[in-house]
């Protein structure tokens, strides 16, 4: 009887599940290790993933290291970050609990680069090793928290982005929607599997899940740049309390739709996808609600035009 070994992205997750459940402490092979969790947008997909990293403090920013174990390629969250650089980054903090926040991934270069790796691998010799390994040189980026004080363009900047992201997640929702529909409306036999529908890897469980994924990822970081909020514009307290609830209730209706899909069968009956349809459509009513209150408030004071509603 052979080991059997968890894939990479079934031990990403065990490692992940950790980190949050125990303020950022973790066992294994990463115990001991300083570790955060980053969180890119997939260069092709569009989608949030999630990977611990090792990292190093550098005064106010930390830095993490694209070593892949000193394998011939930099690691897909490293090429994530060169073509989107808002990252979320879950972090341990005092007392046992997990910051997360926003920041933006910056790769450094030349003399800069070469010192702070260096001084990596006086930290931990297994960073030379990883060099030795490769023809590539290690990638160091470093990660700057948001700082809401920066200047008004780059808050509007964020401000743009938060729009282009709601709209992004608005638009998937809808799309999930409109193929439970087209799955109802096909005859009850031969009906197309409800996990492995048309496309590989396309069919609406899998679909539900990963928009599932992206949405907690999303309120994640939002929750992280929440508490820069709240320094930064201590009149939207209120406002972030809301929110922050919203997003409890949020986190619940994915909770109910992610048990549903575990209880259906492969060919959900008609009666499953009945109700998979009207979670859904329950979760579309409050989550655009939410958007709403989120940006009537925050954008405005992003733009640097108060803390009134947002013209739409």
């Amino acid at each position: 009887m052979t080991d059997q070994h968890p894939s990479p992205a079934a031990f990403n997750q065990q490692v992940i599940e950790e980190f949050r459940a125990n303020g950022g402490v973790v066992g294994g092979m990463f115990a001991g290790a300083p570790l955060v969790l980053l969180s890119t947008t997939g260069a092709r997909t569009g989608r949030r993933r999630t990977n611990p990293v090792v990292y190093a403090r550098d005064g106010d920013r930390i830095l993490v290291f694209a070593s892949n174990g000193g394998g011939p390629g930099h690691p897909d969250w490293y090429r994530n970050l060169l073509a989107d650089p808002r990252v979320t980054v879950e972090a341990a903090a005092e007392g046992g609990a997990v910051e997360t926040y926003a920041a933006t991934a910056v790769p450094l270069v030349g003399e800069e680069r070469d010192r702070l790796f260096h001084a990596q691998c006086e930290r931990d010799p297994a960073f030379s090793a990883y060099q030795a390994g490769t023809s590539r040189v290690i990638p160091v980026i470093a990660l700057n928290r948001l700082d809401l004080s920066a200047g008004r363009e780059r808050n509007r900047a964020l401000g743009a982005y938060l729009i282009r992201v709601h709209g992004e997640l608005r638009e998937e929702l809808a799309v999930l929607r409109r193929e439970v529909d087209a799955y109802l409306a096909e005859p009850a036999a031969p009906r197309d599997s409800f996990r492995t529908e048309r496309a590989p890897g396309k069919g609406l469980a899998v679909h539900c899940l990963a928009f599932c994924d992206s949405l907690r990822t999303h309120h994640s970081g939002e929750e992280g740049a929440f508490t820069d909020f709240e320094k930064q514009f201590p009149q939207l307290a209120p406002v972030i309390v809301r929110l922050r609830e919203e997003h409890r209730t949020v986190a619940r209706a994915l909770r109910d739709i992610e048990e549903l899909l575990a209880r259906l069968p492969l060919r959900a009956a008609t009666g499953g996808a009945e109700e998979l349809r009207a979670e859904l459509a329950r979760l579309a009513d409050g989550l655009e609600a939410h958007f709403d209150h989120e940006e009537q408030h925050l954008l405005p004071a992003l733009a640097g035009d108060g803390d009134g509603p947002h013209a739409r």
